[in-house]
């Protein structure tokens, strides 16, 4: 199967709404229904809904999560720094005990909102095992893959 057959099969599928996922998602909530808990702990994805039974185990967050709270968590900080600085220049000890706690409770904070916007937007477009069509361990061939398999590379 090549990327583009495989985006015939999503085009069948009924449409969800993308941001209507997200929103739920973000709140930690089921993208589907939007009622039961999306997480079973901190950052652990329940295997199923437990209001509507939709299976979320087949998600793939990995680092997007991180990479997001890092880059809205980096940017606000880092104003604030440069502000307080510029306003006040206070000691560099004073700015460690401000901002290592602020940089702490935002990034734990704002971690779980984006792994919940990321689910969302993952089982919105059918990604990954959200596809009915989808079997696992079904490789998708990417361009390129034929050259890499050449030099041995797998």
């Amino acid at each position: 199967m090549t990327l583009f057959e495989n985006d015939v099969t999503a085009s069948t599928l009924p449409k969800r709404s993308v941001w209507t996922a997200m929103k739920r998602g973000f709140m930690q909530k089921c993208p589907q229904c939007g009622s039961g808990a999306l997480f079973s702990r901190y950052l652990k994805v329940t295997d199923t809904c437990d209001a509507c039974g939709e299976a979320l185990h087949h998600h793939r967050a990995d680092d997007a999560p991180a990479y997001f709270t890092i880059a809205i968590v980096g940017k606000v900080v880092v104003g604030l720094f440069v502000w307080l600085e510029l306003a006040y220049a206070p000691p560099y000890w004073l700015h460690a005990v401000i901002w290592t706690p602020v940089l702490l409770a935002m990034s734990l904070g704002f971690l779980p909102l984006m792994k919940g916007a990321i689910v969302g937007l993952q089982w919105a477009n059918y990604m990954h095992g959200f596809n009915p069509n989808f079997v696992e361990g079904d490789d998708i061939e990417m361009p390129g893959d034929d050259r890499l398999k050449e030099q041995g590379v797998s």
